[in-house]
């Protein structure tokens, strides 16, 4: 998860399209500084709540600690920074899905493409994550997809097989490159306009913190998209132990529990 977690803060800064879409920023710029976003809960959340339930919960009980964890974490972290229905789901004292197709779907989902042995189970279960809020088809492909390449990059597939899955399963366009995408893209809040250019910057990296200065040079809803590609470009490069360290500095003491309790059991 430090990768998803370093691409939130990496790429806050220049969410709404605030940056000048280049390459060429200083990571973790002090005039800018960011400790971390709602991406960051949620993304810690999901782990929690897995690890609560324990990894083979049936869909009931994992949905029920989706839904406490992300309730309980978005209530005391990172208030007044979630979407405006997502607010809403959050402080319901019974949250129901919305039919959202939200990039939040996708964001929050890369421990789930740790925890488990099949791509299968791994597809289900991040299902059942975005089902509680995100449950348009969109928003559940997003998660599905972020999670299932996780799970395939980690195992060791090629950046071509996760791509060629990626189209046949989900039908995203991965043809694009960065510099295609750059002139053009915006601040854009769906999975559908945020996952595939976040795969895209993923793929055209040439390690963990290229893949991260490719996301933000997109522009766009960047925390989150930068969260995406970075939780997907830790499973192939891994994460640079000095980047560790600067991610470990913007957290607070329960986040750092959720995140070392995480890495003791992968």
């Amino acid at each position: 998860m430090y990768g998803a977690i370093l691409g939130d803060m990496i790429g806050a800064p220049y969410e709404f399209d605030k940056g000048n879409k280049t390459k060429d920023f200083e990571l973790f710029d002090k005039r800018k500084w960011i400790r971390y976003t709602d991406d960051t809960a949620m993304t810690l959340a999901i782990a929690k709540a897995i690890m609560t339930a324990g990894v083979n919960a049936d869909e009931i009980t994992m949905k029920k600690e989706f839904v406490c964890a992300m309730r309980d974490i978005g209530n005391r972290y990172a208030q007044g920074e979630y979407g405006g229905r997502f607010s809403e789901w959050l402080r319901s004292s019974n949250p129901q899905p919305y039919g959202s197709w939200g990039n939040g779907a996708a964001m929050r989902v890369s421990s789930i493409g740790w925890f488990y042995d099949s791509l299968e189970r791994t597809r289900e279960v991040a299902k059942w994550s975005a089902e509680v809020s995100h449950n348009h088809p969109e928003g559940i492909k997003g998660a599905e997809s972020v999670a299932a390449a996780i799970f395939m990059l980690r195992n060791g597939k090629s950046k071509a097989e996760v791509k060629e899955y990626i189209f046949d399963e989900f039908g995203y366009d991965l043809s694009r490159t960065c510099d295609e995408i750059r002139p053009t893209y915006h601040h854009v809040e769906s999975c559908q306009e945020t996952v595939p250019e976040a795969i895209v910057a993923f793929l055209e990296g040439t390690d963990f913190e290229d893949a991260i200065r490719n996301a933000v040079s997109l522009g766009g809803d960047c925390d989150t998209l930068t969260c995406i590609t970075g939780g997907i470009a830790e499973a192939f490069y891994g994460v640079p132990i000095e980047l560790k360290n600067e991610c470990e500095l913007r957290l607070p003491e329960e986040f750092l529990d959720i995140l070392k309790q995480f890495y003791r059991k992968g």
